[in-house]
């Protein structure tokens, strides 16, 4: 019987804790993979999972990657995640905001959550109510910092974005590169924009027909299906929806040079890190490229500097992806694979 200490994804997580609250009808799992650098930070995910157990395999993952994304950031946090497993009309109650700050407030500080896919900057003030440990609240007079981490993501995967281009394409400018970027959300919108102001050539897919059609006329992006999305002949796929979409399957039938998105865990398989090298295509390790909002929410949160530690901290992931795809190039292990080892002795986990 497979135990969940035998799960891939367990990986020595610290604690996993499964929260009901009967009364507001509350489901939700609490992950801390790491406090080795500080209190776990990640953020709180709203969704509804087709069982409990694909539940439990996102929270892990998703946690992990945290611990990974937030040492690589260089931020004094370990990591942590949550999921809220919403039911099939996605209902969402005060009550149910309320129980979740709760049971966020028992964990005395050691867990920090903030906005994740589902959630919003009001809900992330909702749970304040019945708890401190919230990061990415509203900060007045402080620029940009706080508040919806999606601008902040978008802008550390546009340089990292740039800086795959410049190392593969050898181009200083994106003025004709053909991005072909898979979602339309809050990240995937504003690195639209990023990219349509530089000249590059976009192709977008979303399941929401409305908001890819409004994003699309904005930026003069062409529309794709988003079955064919990650396989189109493009300089630059960029995943920006859910992970796990890099599996040995898709990756065979990649028509592009360059992997640089803001999705978490793109990587359905350890191994596929290698897929993508065999085949010559040059990874983003996602929680380096995307760690623009847990930069800009955690740098509200411990109150350690204004906006321009944020610019800073954010300004620095292009360089942080040169050092992986530097050493990817002399060691013969793929950036994947890499990062990982970087972020493991960051933790005290070599």
């Amino acid at each position: 019987m497979t135990t969940l200490w035998d799960r891939p994804n367990f990986d020595d997580h610290e604690a996993i804790h499964f929260v009901t609250d009967a009364a507001s009808g509350l489901k939700a799992i609490i992950a801390m993979h790491s406090t080795h650098l500080g209190p776990a930070a990640g953020g709180t995910r709203f969704w509804h999972y087709a069982d409990d157990d694909d539940a439990v395999t996102d929270v892990l993952r998703l946690s992990r990657g945290m611990s990974y994304k937030n040492a690589m950031a260089g931020l004094p946090l370990g990591g942590g995640k949550a999921v809220i497993l919403a039911d099939e009309n996605r209902t969402k109650t005060p009550e149910m905001l309320a129980a979740f700050g709760r049971a966020v407030d028992r964990l005395g500080g050691n867990y920090v959550t903030a906005e994740d896919v589902g959630m919003s900057v009001e809900n992330m003030i909702a749970i304040a109510g019945t708890t401190d440990y919230v990061a990415g609240l509203p900060v007045e007079g402080e620029g940009d910092v706080g508040g919806d981490p999606g601008p902040h993501t978008a802008k550390g995967v546009f340089l990292g974005l740039k800086a795959a281009v410049k190392r593969k394409l050898e181009r200083d400018d994106l003025s004709g590169v053909h991005v072909a970027i898979q979602g339309a959300g809050s990240v995937a919108s504003h690195l639209a924009r990023h990219l349509a102001d530089e000249g590059a050539r976009l192709s977008i897919a979303d399941v929401a027909e409305d908001r890819v059609a409004a994003l699309a006329k904005e930026t003069g992006a062409a529309i794709v299906d988003p079955a064919d999305i990650l396989f189109l002949d493009a300089d630059v796929v960029s995943p920006c929806a859910l992970g796990a979409i890099l599996s040995e399957e898709t990756i065979a039938k990649l028509n592009t040079g360059i992997i640089a998105g803001a999705a978490n865990n793109q990587l359905a398989r350890p191994e596929d890190g290698q897929r993508l090298a065999a085949r010559d295509i040059l990874y983003a390790p996602d929680y380096v490229i995307n760690a623009g909002g847990i930069i800009n929410v955690s740098t509200e949160y411990l109150d350690d500097g204004g906006y321009e530690l944020v610019r800073q901290r954010i300004a620095a992931i292009p360089g942080r992806l040169d050092q992986i795809w530097e050493e990817s190039a002399s060691s013969g292990r793929d950036p994947a694979a890499v990062a990982d080892a970087m972020a493991k002795r960051l933790i005290g986990r070599a």
